[in-house]
């Protein structure tokens, strides 16, 4: 009979006790036992890699969006990044280098917020907007006909001070967000190759202005300096060490939850016998004490499986059309994926990230120099543009260089042979008769790296088939 092993977190008084217990491999779920007069069962077990893999979405998602307020000055801010991004972001994993950012980090709490955005002069913008709880939401892009005119967005919550939804004049559109603080994101192609074409687009960028419903309609702006955040970790892992239950309990009160929503009250059920429900201010007299280490140990284990799982073929169709999609959407298991590869991607009629895996399907490492081969007739079924963009495996993290060289394609810079194809070299010099484009440079070490590829917009019916390259050893080192 196939047995495992399941951790459990067992809540005795006000201590964490760690047991084990050998399983069969049809373990039910446990479901938490709640005392509800006294509001926590002091005897309560729980799931340790249940509570890990129903977390890391949130954990994630508080990690890289208060990270970004933080970067950029706090909340109700704005920024257009109008340069590619490099080897020094550290916010968030696996980044793109391929399309120009604008972000605004936005507090819904005490106000609605407008976002004005004019027209631009893009193959492809599209305008993401997610919360903590990592669902995606994409209510405007190019695919769909928008960004052809000036247009503006109110955003708000069901727990926004002073508004309900109602119609303002001079307002085009309503979204309703499902977090207090939420991430808005424009992705623009700059076309890089065409110097006007790309400062027309840096100035389109940096016309678009966020407002509060109150400047809207000639008042001042509410305060938004009123609250404390729970620590961010350098990496997920912190926080599931050192303050889960507090990030959780942050996150539960800034978060709607609906009733009818299977994954929603999973979350809620798993956590309120450890003493963590919506509206509550966290107390740690109040919430039951657990190993901080051992909470640790299961999501880097879970984390190194999920890496793997992005490789395994049986994965591949939840890869490429299941991840970063809209509550009620998506399964537990993209939501864990998504979170630990690299979270606020795109859903797959915008974006498809395809990996690409050594012939053997594992990964790659930089102790040896690789290439991938496609022909014409091999290259991603793309929309407007596709690129491949090189990573060390641990973080996520471009490769550092002094050629500023991370990507491949259209706008981090590539050249096609002449008969269509392409050959992409990962090597630490640039091997003789390779275009400098076509160059992906390494520091020769024992350190695993790999590559996503990013086709946007690309002929879903087409990418059921279609193979990425593989990588291949050289002999060239």
């Amino acid at each position: 009979m196939h047995m495992k092993l399941l951790t459990r977190l067992i809540i005795t008084g006000t201590t964490a006790l760690l047991a084990t217990a050998t399983m069969s491999c049809k373990v039910e779920q446990n479901n938490a036992v709640v005392d509800a007069g006294a509001g926590v069962d002091m005897g309560a077990e729980v799931d340790v890699d249940n509570l890990v893999r129903r977390s890391y979405q949130y954990v994630a998602m508080y990690n890289v969006n208060n990270k970004f307020a933080m970067k950029q000055g706090g909340w109700n801010t704005c920024i257009a990044d109008t340069r590619l991004k490099d080897h020094t972001m550290r916010e968030i994993a696996r980044p793109n280098n391929d399309t120009l950012y604008i972000g605004c980090m936005i507090d819904l709490r005490k106000d609605a917020v407008i976002l004005e955005m004019p027209d631009f002069d893009s193959k492809y913008v599209s305008l993401m907007i997610t919360g903590y709880d990592h669902y995606v939401n994409v209510p405007m892009a190019t695919r769909l006909g928008d960004f052809d005119k000036p247009e503006s967005m109110l955003l708000y919550t069901a727990r926004t001070e002073g508004y309900n939804g109602e119609p303002v004049d001079g307002v085009d559109r309503l979204f309703e967000a499902s977090g207090d603080f939420v991430s808005a994101v424009w992705r623009i192609m700059p076309h890089a190759n065409d110097p006007e074409r790309f400062r027309r687009i840096v100035g389109q960028m940096e016309t678009v202005k966020m407002s509060t419903l109150s400047e809207h309609l000639g008042g001042e702006p509410e305060p938004i300096d009123d609250i404390e955040f729970p620590a961010v970790g350098e990496r997920d892992a912190d926080i599931f060490e050192n303050n889960l239950l507090e990030v959780m309990q942050f996150v539960f009160n800034h978060t709607t939850f609906d009733p009818q929503d299977q994954l929603d009250q999973e979350v809620l059920a798993i956590y309120e016998p450890l003493g963590v429900v919506p509206d509550r201010a966290f107390d740690p007299a109040q919430v039951m004490e657990i190993d901080g280490a051992n909470v640790r140990e299961v999501s880097e284990r879970v984390f190194a499986e999920e890496m793997v799982r992005a490789n395994d073929p049986a994965f591949k169709e939840v890869a490429t059309f299941g991840l970063f999609l809209p509550k009620g959407q998506i399964t537990l298991e993209a939501l864990v994926n998504q979170s630990v590869m690299g979270p606020i991607g795109l859903p797959a009629a915008e974006a498809i990230y395809p990996p690409v895996t050594t012939p053997d399907g594992g990964m790659m490492n930089a102790q040896y120099d690789y290439v991938l081969r496609m022909s014409a007739e091999e290259l991603p079924p793309f929309g407007p543009f596709w690129s491949a963009t090189l990573y060390d495996m641990e973080n996520g993290f471009f490769i550092p260089n002094d050629h500023k060289k991370y990507s491949v394609g259209e706008n981090g810079g590539m050249q096609l042979n002449e008969d269509g194809g392409i050959e992409i070299y990962i090597a630490a010099e640039k091997p003789e008769g390779v275009p400098e484009d076509n160059w992906l440079p390494i520091e020769r070490k024992d350190e695993d790296i790999g590559i996503i590829m990013r086709v946007y917009v690309a002929d879903l019916e087409k990418m059921k088939t279609w193979q990425a390259p593989k990588a291949e050893k050289t002999l060239l080192e």
